[in-house]
């Protein structure tokens, strides 16, 4: 999965706001399969490998629902090692009658859930890069159905655990405000690419020609506000540079650009036009 390691910036981390602590970490331990790294207090730390936390739940004090028509989470993706991985939890999932959508990207084969306060969640498994298209530099994308049949031809059920080590955060999707300014943020700011642009709504970000790292679209209306501090969904995500050296240009642009940037303890934090908070970080957790 060299997307996701240096010299390529990408997405490594989810902070999510939740309405009921435990109900969240029972539904992510044994719906999703992940297990608690550590706990403190209101927030929960979520890991697939026991060494690095993927995903962290708070409870913010009167936790309230995401109201409709507002910025923030649309999901965010969990990158499974193999097809087979795929299969499997397909058949445990299945299992558990949970409702279920799914889609062949081209690029990529996905499931999509939610948790129990609606956030977003997709699970997947890409396509060897050979077997991409790319056209004018952009890659082909389509939200064709999975075809379970040859996902599942041949695969044996086993007792399932846990998200299989080596499990990562793919890529995030947003909804934003306007497409135009959250574009020249993620561009001429954080410094990805866009590689696909889906209609007049959505558009996909990368380094390194992959299919997205960051998704963004105006699906929930073009002028949606941001919700409120302590409505569920996203809280903040991590985006991952090579080195201090690279974060710190890139948290440079950003002030040239005149966006919302601040250090505390030693970290860079930034909000993009619509509210969606980043946290820049030099190097893996």
């Amino acid at each position: 999965m060299s997307f996701h390691q240096p010299p390529n910036v990408h997405v490594d981390h989810v902070h999510l706001n939740v309405c009921d602590l435990e109900r969240s970490i029972r539904f992510y331990r044994d719906v999703i399969g992940f297990s608690v790294l550590d706990r403190e207090g209101n927030v929960a730390r979520l890991t697939a490998d026991g060494r690095r936390a993927l995903v962290t739940l708070e409870q913010p004090e009167g936790a309230a629902p995401k109201p409709a028509g507002t910025t923030g989470l649309y999901h965010f993706a969990l990158l499974l090692p193999s097809r087979e991985h795929l299969a499997q939890i397909v058949l445990h999932l299945a299992g558990l009658n949970m409702p279920l959508g799914h889609s062949d990207h081209l690029v990529s084969e996905a499931l999509y859930l939610n948790d129990p306060d609606g956030n977003g969640i997709e699970i997947y498994r890409d396509r060897e890069p050979s077997e991409w298209t790319w056209q004018g530099g952009e890659v082909r994308m389509a939200v064709d159905p999975l075809d379970f049949r040859s996902l599942l031809a041949g695969v044996q059920r086993r007792p399932w655990e846990k998200l299989p080590d080596g499990t990562i955060i793919g890529h995030i999707h947003l909804h934003v405000s306007r497409l135009d300014e959250a574009e020249t943020f993620y561009t001429d700011g954080l410094g990805f690419e866009v590689v696909n642009r889906y209609g007049g709504h959505a558009l996909f970000l990368s380094t390194g020609r992959y299919h997205h790292h960051i998704g963004l679209n105006t699906w929930q209306g073009v002028g949606a506000p941001t919700p409120p501090e302590n409505s569920v969904g996203l809280r903040e995500f991590t985006v991952v540079y090579p080195d201090a050296e690279a974060r710190d240009r890139a948290a440079d642009r950003l002030r040239t650009i005149g966006a919302d940037v601040s250090e505390k303890d030693g970290a860079v934090l930034a909000a993009d036009p619509s509210g969606n908070r980043i946290r820049l970080s030099a190097g893996s957790q």
